[in-house]
């Protein structure tokens, strides 16, 4: 089993992307998402600089997959998307079908957990149409993925999104610029100032969303660590794990330990609750509410 490294979905500083990906290089990971996926304001990379970062995981032995948006909404935002689509180097992850438009029939490429993929029919579309991978949505249930995995495509590898806050919806409003008391398109780039994002607790004072630009997130981060064997035997090829702003070797490193069977899932899922942003949840998987946390052993 793999081990991915999703796009970034905050907007960090243009020196602090170019350093974690420097250290990424050298982590046990095996694939890269490089890309911006949430909004085309956060410009300070240029696609030529991604593709720069790409070349230096590529000699590092990492495979490199470019993402795109998740929401089109402008022209510019489109062009990008085909320029992407078009880079003739580096597989291309497609968020919206516009990208799958872009690419179908030309070039390989990842179906990626923003489109709505939850029968073995649009599987099988999307396989037809050049998927070589799909990235499991994120409210689906391991009831659901292993119906699906009875009627994969051949070829077809299935990727499960298994750490980090969890990417539940977009909006063409911007959240924090609203929260900032200001308009969307004179957002002064806020979202630099909440490096995982910006948490709302309800009014009985509970953690219950994280807002991202114009991206709504799970308050409490996703663990999959004590599915890691049942993925397996499930035949997934691929464990993404969304970057956060510390302590993210440290979770590859302890993922890659479960995979390899040297610790304990339970030892591992104890250390990674020390790391998480917020309170750790499972429960889509186990098909329950997302912000729930489910025991594994009563799962067993």
């Amino acid at each position: 089993m793999k081990i991915s490294l999703g796009p970034i979905l905050y907007f960090w500083p243009r020196e602090q992307l170019i350093d974690f990906y420097k250290q990424a290089a050298s982590w046990p990971v095996d694939t890269v998402y490089l890309g911006e996926v949430v909004c085309s304001r956060r410009n300070t990379m240029k696609l030529e600089d991604w593709l720069a970062i790409a070349e230096e995981l590529t000699a590092a032995g990492k495979e490199v997959v470019l993402s795109t948006l998740a929401l089109v909404e402008a022209e510019s935002e489109l062009k990008r998307m085909k320029r992407i689509a078009e880079n003739g180097r580096f597989l291309v992850e497609a968020n919206d079908m516009a990208a799958v438009q872009a690419v179908a029939g030309k070039v390989p490429f990842v179906a990626g957990p923003h489109l709505n993929v939850y029968n073995n029919e649009t599987l099988g579309l999307l396989n037809e149409l050049g998927a070589k991978r799909w990235v499991m949505p994120v409210e689906l249930s391991r009831d659901t993925l292993r119906a699906l995995q009875a009627g994969m495509p051949a070829g077809m590898e299935t990727e499960v999104f298994a750490f980090g806050r969890i990417p539940l919806a977009f909006s063409a409003r911007c959240f924090i610029a609203r929260a900032e008391g200001l308009p969307k398109d004179d957002c002064q780039l806020r979202c630099l100032d909440y490096s995982d994002g910006l948490l709302l607790r309800s009014q009985d004072e509970k953690n219950f969303l994280a807002m991202n630009g114009i991206q709504t997130q799970s308050a409490g981060s996703c663990n999959l660590l004590g599915a890691v064997a049942e993925m397996q035997q499930m035949g997934v090829e691929l464990l993404r794990l969304s970057p956060q702003s510390r302590g993210m070797d440290r979770i590859v490193a302890l993922f890659r330990q479960v995979i390899d069977s040297e610790i304990d899932a339970a030892e591992a899922i104890a250390l990674s609750e020390k790391l998480a942003v917020g309170e750790t949840c499972n429960g889509y998987w186990y098909g329950e509410a997302g912000m729930v946390r489910v025991s594994e052993a009563a799962q067993m």
